[in-house]
């Protein structure tokens, strides 16, 4: 499991990026409890996330809807299967409108290029 915290902050809301191997459904309720299993984490707004594998594009937008869109589109494109990728948002009290998913996207690529190195 890779984790990277505070990424992106904007009008009190924080942003963080996690992700790693997922072959199954399975595997990411699996790795979402072992992700919430740091309080942290637990207490966030939205724990969104995205999955290209051999059971199919699984995502689920933990009510940050239309985010778990964003994250297969972005796997998608970078041709990342059976590997998950969660965008944890910590509410900040205002409202982010659009700049939400622009969000969503700047921590998918955090994670992706850090992949790559």
């Amino acid at each position: 499991m890779l984790i990277f915290e505070n990424i992106i902050s904007d009008r009190g809301s924080k942003y963080a990026v996690a992700g790693g191997p997922c072959q199954s459904a399975a595997d990411a309720k699996a790795f979402i409890k072992e992700l919430k299993r740091t309080k942290k984490f637990a207490k966030a707004t939205h724990n969104t996330w995205g999955v290209i594998c051999d059971d199919g594009n699984l995502k689920n937008d933990d009510g940050e809807s239309g985010a778990g869109m964003i994250i297969l589109r972005m796997l998608e494109r970078a041709d990342v299967h059976n590997h998950i990728i969660v965008v944890t948002r910590w509410y900040g009290g205002k409202h982010l409108g659009g700049d939400r998913f622009r969000h969503v996207q700047t921590a998918v690529n955090h994670y992706l290029a850090a992949l790559k190195e």
